[in-house]
């Protein structure tokens, strides 16, 4: 039997299927546009078309995935569990690992005995954040991370919200900076948000892995 393992997130939808040894043999990511239901129908059905009719053992994550397994009867696992789950059977020497969702962020500390962490109160710092940011400059987050490839200076810019990001951003736009320090910019907020909100102080060192599917 094959194992088939959905994530419904706050802006996309994932689907996986894994045969008998643990290799993948179809995968599939789409952004559901708050229409969750027909965007994991329509995965499904890409999933059947390409590989027929296969027995699946189906498990569901993410924060949207709850009603979802509930109503189609499967299994439900929180996304933090899930996330420790994967770590710990792929990256097994990962000390601290780091996902950024959508809409939330999550941290994992591995060494000794296991502490997790997440916000899921703001998006600031998050995927929602980043793709905000990358509308003033004309991209998508594809895009943000090509123009910060080739950054000069970093700018300091707020990341706990969109609307003091944006009051930091389109200034700078204005006066004439190069989109590729803002682009890297943006993206080292983040990193503050990430430090500052979910390590709280505690040293991220060690191996760290960092986790992203929006």
């Amino acid at each position: 039997m094959y194992k088939c393992g959905i994530d419904v997130g706050s802006t996309t939808v994932k689907l996986l299927i894994l045969d008998d040894n643990g290799n993948v043999i179809y995968s599939i990511y789409k952004r559901h546009h708050s229409d969750v239901r027909a965007a994991v129908c329509e995965i499904i059905a890409d999933a059947k078309k390409s590989l027929g009719d296969i027995k699946c053992w189906v498990t569901i994550t993410g924060s949207g995935g709850l009603l979802l397994a509930q109503w189609i009867g499967v299994e439900f696992i929180q996304e933090v569990i899930a996330d420790k789950c994967a770590v710990e059977a792929l990256i097994p020497q990962t000390d601290v690992a780091i996902e950024l969702g959508g809409e939330d962020a999550k941290i994992i500390y591995f060494d000794g005995s296991i502490e997790q962490r997440m916000n899921g109160t703001c998006a600031g710092g998050t995927g929602a954040f980043i793709d905000q940011m990358a509308v003033l400059l004309d991209t998508d987050a594809s895009g943000l991370n090509e123009l910060a490839k080739n950054c000069s200076i970093i700018y300091p810019i707020a990341s706990r919200c969109g609307v003091f990001a944006k009051s930091d951003v389109q200034p700078l736009l204005n006066e004439g900076a190069k989109k590729e320090d803002v682009a890297a910019s943006i993206f080292q907020s983040v990193v503050t948000q990430t430090i500052s909100v979910l390590a709280c102080g505690r040293p991220i060192r060690g191996n760290v892995a960092f986790i992203t599917f929006e």
